[in-house]
């Protein structure tokens, strides 16, 4: 039997390149089934920690008679971020039952991406259904002889390697290739359709974690009674808040289903949102990450827009087509640039106007790009039309590449912006390079700030260490902020879990040091991977997005930005309810009262439903499901579905006195049928919540709703 090291490696190619002789993609994918023969790879070492199943899972038992993808991915790889929409969409083609079972294999690049912790946070923040093992010391990295991030591994029933894929974008190829490995397989009958034993990733969610869920970013605004406003990318709950300095939730804009959905701020559908700015107090401007789109929101007229973006993931590295025409990838944070527009035939007087334009982070395709929201004239006089979206910063490659010429420097995965408008210079967190970076606005040079290393391909130089230039390390920083002088930077420094400053004359960074009273149970981490901040206009106060905290804090400064005292911001209040669901058409079954603290809680919902009297669900009908919430101090995740054999889900209950109704409503719109005709069931399971100082803050519900033609009822 043929080793796969080394060999493994070139699988892809062979296999296409069977395709491309034949001509007849299956019969060749056939043809390859019956020759490959890989020796089986190792099982995976015992005492692992494992995430989404309730064991640890093995190919001797509960992989045995399966086909099984590997994913071998790092949480903090954009790449690897891209492949997972792919898995998803190959998951719902093909069941665990069907034979097929998807496990991701985190082979950590971070010291601090190795803790457990930290990567069910990451599997909980990207919404991944699927197992996932924590291979620490990289040992099945190493047995599959795999050398990149993303790497996806086939295995057949026997754990024996089929092909390896390497990089993004394999989505075709993944699902001919599992068709095939299931049809030859189930021929010689080796696939087997038991189940696994799931248990959700989200029943892991802090009991008292508020309203919010992963927050990304944050940004701020002074109103008309020059009083602070904020708004939050609620990235978890795909929404975003705008909320008072005293946590007063003004207006919740989309939150009700993950999608990718323009119209009013109700009805509007975001897929995990990252950066957020401010063009007025009217307008702000959203990097909907996961959409691959831009967003406007316009608080004034009430409605979101799309304004780059096709809502798929684009691969062009140049750009320069108008607003929605323009495919982007990953856009992670956004910030508005004024400029004076450069074309003075038309200003003779020397007082052109002032132009924004909105800069990009682009973290998909390691970039810095524009949109211009006007006809602006701009580097080296040149004309762009409003609309236009281009690149102006990288070359595309992933690299800590410094350079003169703009598109000659090269990025690794920006995630963070600060303007410092006084210089004309954008400052870059460039994650993967654990670095700061500075983009000169007025000719396009890219220079060092602190951190990464001279040598423009090692990723790696990360730690933590105060200095200068490349002698100070962070790790992993995804948020920037600057100082109201511009004469600083703040960082979030995500992966060492802290905040720091630049002095940007002197390219020099320090550490804020909490006080010993703000230590969380008795250690130095206040923060957990932070990943967005902005400074109030006071210059007194830093706003934090505390990301797996699921929390806003607020840090007071004192006159040397040392940090003098640590808040938490409380979400409990509501000044606008949002609209109600029309429910005049859906009949209520309620279910017995639940019973939380006083403080609130963390309800773990389960819904099985039967059917009876011969009542089906219709086949190949959709069928759906949500979650309506009384406001936006609620949460729940996941929000809504359509699979109805399986409906998990996490409400997060707010404080007691929070709310005038207390009950979560689970939405179905199904199609059903009898033998003799079709019979459309819209119905709410209603669970009232009730609050009590001695009752538990986490509770695990399992509802049963028994359908037949003329009932529904809560067994």
């Amino acid at each position: 039997m043929e080793s796969y090291e080394n060999y493994l490696y070139f699988s892809h190619q062979k296999l296409q390149n069977l395709i491309e002789q034949t001509g007849d993609e299956d019969s060749a994918v056939q043809e390859y089934l019956k020759k490959v023969k890989y020796a089986p790879i190792p099982d995976f070492e015992p005492g692992l920690e494992w995430f989404n199943v309730s064991e640890a899972l093995s190919f001797n038992k509960h992989l045995k008679g399966k086909i099984v993808v590997l994913d071998f991915f790092t949480y903090c790889c954009i790449n690897c971020m891209h492949i997972l929409p792919d898995l998803r969409e190959i998951e719902n083609q093909f069941s665990v039952e069907d034979g097929l079972v998807v496990i991701g294999v985190h082979s950590a690049k971070f010291e601090n991406e190795k803790i457990s912790s930290n990567i069910l946070a990451a599997v909980q923040r990207y919404n991944i259904r699927h197992p996932v093992v924590n291979d620490a010391n990289s040992d099945m990295w190493k047995n599959c002889d795999v050398h990149c991030w993303p790497t996806l591994l086939i295995l057949g029933p026997h754990a024996n390697p089929i092909v390896m894929l390497t990089g993004e974008g394999h989505r075709e190829d993944l699902q001919l290739y599992i068709k095939n490995a299931l049809k030859y397989y189930k021929s010689k009958n080796e696939i087997s359709n038991h189940k696994l034993p799931f248990q959700s990733a989200y029943h892991l969610l802090p009991d008292l974690k508020g309203p919010l869920l992963f927050p990304g970013k944050i940004t701020n605004i002074l109103d008309d009674n020059n009083h602070e406003v904020l708004a939050v990318s609620d990235t978890g709950n795909n929404r975003i808040l705008i909320i008072q300095g005293d946590g007063t939730i003004l207006q919740q804009i989309g939150g009700k289903k993950l999608g990718f959905k323009d119209g009013n701020l109700e009805d509007a559908q975001f897929n995990n949102p990252q950066g957020i700015v401010f063009q007025n107090k009217d307008i702000l401007f959203v990097a909907d990450t996961e959409n691959h789109a831009i967003r406007k929101i316009d608080l004034k007229n009430k409605t979101v827009e799309t304004i780059a973006g096709t809502g798929i993931q684009g691969d062009d590295k140049q750009g320069g087509n108008l607003w929605k025409k323009q495919a982007i990838s990953s856009p992670w944070d956004v910030c508005i640039y004024r400029t004076p527009d450069m074309d003075l035939t038309f200003h003779p007087d020397g007082n052109p106007p002032i132009r924004d334009v909105l800069i990009i982070a682009m973290a998909g395709t390691h970039q810095i790009w524009a949109l211009f929201l006007e006809d602006t004239v701009w580097w080296k006089c040149k004309k762009y039309p409003a609309g236009t979206c281009i690149n102006i910063a990288g070359s595309g490659r992933e690299e800590n590449r410094n350079n003169i010429y703009p598109h000659a420097s090269a990025f690794a995965q920006p995630s963070g912006l600060a303007l410092c408008a006084k210089n004309k210079e954008v400052y870059v967190a460039d994650s993967e390079s654990s670095s700061v970076r500075r983009l000169s606005l007025v000719d396009g040079k890219v220079t060092p700030v602190v951190g990464g290393d001279r040598n423009p391909q090692n990723l790696f130089a990360f730690g933590d260490k105060d200095g200068s230039l490349f002698d100070a390390k962070l790790q992993h920083s995804l948020g920037v902020a600057a100082t109201v002088d511009e004469k600083g930077v703040f960082i979030a420094d995500t992966y060492n879990h802290k905040l720091k400053k630049v002095d940007i004359a002197q390219n020099s960074v320090t550490t804020l040091t909490a006080p010993a009273g703000d230590a969380v149970d008795g250690s130095s981490r206040v923060f957990n991977e932070p990943a967005g901040l902005c400074v109030s206009f006071d210059n007194k106060k830093l706003y934090v997005a505390d990301t797996n905290n699921h929390s806003i804090k607020v840090v007071y400064l004192g006159q040397k930005c040392n940090i003098t005292k640590i808040e938490k911001l409380t979400l409990n209040k509501l000044v606008e309810q949002q609209p109600d669901l029309d429910k005049s058409n859906y009949t209520i079954a309620n279910s017995k009262p639940v019973t939380v603290n006083d403080n609130g809680g963390k309800l773990i919902v389960s819904i099985t439903i039967t059917f009876e009297n011969d009542l089906a669900l219709t086949e190949d009908a959709p069928q759906s499901w949500l979650v309506d919430l009384p406001n936006s101090t609620w949460s729940c995740v996941p929000t809504n579905g359509s699979d109805i054999k399986n409906i998990d889900l996490v409400v997060s209950v707010p404080l007691k006195g929070g709310t005038k109704e207390n009950f979560a409503d689970v939405v179905f719109n199904l199609v059903t049928c009898t033998s003799e005709t079709c019979l459309p069931k819209s119905f709410i399971v209603r669970i009232p919540v009730s609050y009590s100082k001695s009752a538990l803050t986490s509770l695990d519900k399992k509802f049963q709703v028994a359908l037949s033609p003329s009932d529904i009822k809560i067994i």
